[in-house]
Parts: C-alpha cells; sequence; structure tokens
C-alpha cells in the first residue's frame, strides 16, 4: 500500500510555510530555535492551519495567560484589547493582530508582509487597535503592548525603524505613512499599557512562533 500523503505547516522556521514532503520540512526547521511545525493529512487543513495561530495546533507553554504559576490576574485589566506581531526573521515575512485579552478572540489580523520587522509590526498594530476604537468612540478601553520600542514610535507619533525600503515592502511603508499621518492628525485617549511578559506570561496577541 502506497505511503499516504502528508503536508508539513512550518510557522517558525530558517522557511515558512506548507511542505510536501519531511526532507523539506526538516531544512527548514532544522537548527532553528524553538522551530514550530506540524504534519497535515490534506492540503485543506494545513493551509488553513498555517493560516491560524499554531498555538491551536500544538502544545501550548506553560507560561499562558491561565498558567497561575506565571500570572496574577488581580494586575491585568482584563476588559482591554492585547495586539503583537510576528516576524520569521529580520526582516523577513511579518504580520501583525489584535485580540480581546480575556479570551484571546482575535479582533483584527493583517498581513503577512514582506521583508518588514517585528517592531514594524507592533508598531503598526497599536495604530491599527487605536483607530479602531475611536472610530468605535471607545476612547477607554486600555490596548496591551509587550513592546516598549512600538509604545515609544506611538508616542513621539514617528515610526524610527532603520528598515531600507525595497521593492517587495513598499506597500508597508505606505501603512507606515498612514499610521503615521493619523497619529500627527487624532489625539490618542486610549490608555496604552505594558505588557509585562516576565510576570505574566506571553500577551494574549502572541503568535506562539519564538
Amino acid at each position: 500500500m502506497a505511503k499516504k500523503k502528508k503536508y508539513y505547516v512550518v510557522w517558525a522556521g530558517h522557511r515558512t510555510g506548507i511542505f510536501e514532503s519531511w526532507e523539506e520540512c526538516q531544512l527548514a526547521t532544522k537548527g532553528f530555535p524553538n522551530a514550530q511545525f506540524k504534519s497535515f493529512e490534506s492540503s485543506v487543513e494545513a493551509t488553513e492551519a498555517f493560516r491560524g495561530n499554531p498555538s491551536a495546533y500544538i502544545q501550548k507553554k506553560k507560561n499562558s495567560l491561565s498558567d497561575k504559576k506565571y500570572v496574577d490576574k488581580s494586575k491585568i485589566i482584563m476588559k482591554s484589547i492585547s495586539v503583537d506581531a510576528a516576524c520569521s526573521r529580520n526582516p523577513g515575512i511579518m504580520e501583525y493582530r489584535g485580540v480581546w485579552t480575556h479570551n484571546g478572540d482575535e479582533i483584527f489580523r493583517q498581513g503577512p508582509f514582506d521583508d518588514g520587522t517585528n517592531n514594524i509590526g507592533e508598531f503598526l498594530a497599536l495604530v491599527h487597535v487605536l483607530a479602531l476604537l475611536k472610530n468605535k468612540k471607545q476612547f477607554d478601553l486600555p490596548v496591551y503592548s509587550d513592546s516598549k520600542i512600538a509604545m515609544g514610535w506611538v508616542k513621539k507619533g514617528k515610526c524610527n525603524s532603520k528598515l531600507e525600503k525595497t521593492n517587495k515592502n513598499a506597500y508597508l511603508f505606505e501603512l507606515i505613512e498612514r499610521a503615521e499621518k493619523w497619529l500627527a492628525e487624532n489625539m490618542i485617549s486610549n490608555p496604552i499599557l505594558k505588557w509585562e511578559t516576565k510576570s505574566w506570561g506571553e500577551i494574549p496577541a502572541d503568535f506562539g512562533r519564538k
């Protein structure tokens, strides 16, 4: 009997994507710190998994929001939104998203973008959620980020990345310009709070690809 074909999803590795052989998967993950990958029986399952959060398919780490050893829930404002970004390399394929802090339900997700950086993703995620909340007239809802750099950029109204513009990331630079313009024209009223990863574990919006 012929061996059943498998599809290998790599969320974090030297290369990310969907591979059709174990050999390709090994090349993409071997020697990569905390590589994240899993096999699936069909291309449909693999595609859906790659677009989703790997934590839904692989075992979660102990320092999650629900782990009492790491989290003092009394210090977390649960009625809030958390944002985060993920980047396969630096620069590399980047995406960002926002979720409800109390249950991790996704509110928005943008990307993937070519030739981006994690800091840019964190910055865009913050501006994205601030604009979203202003449109909804939710001026008091707190926003959590685990990036001091991105929070500083938002405060200054300027993305101070040293990333070079290329043909691949031209659209990303357009988004940065639009974000900076929004910050220049709008007053921020929502509290932007630092997520204390060491005390609370990974931020709920984390992509689980570390």
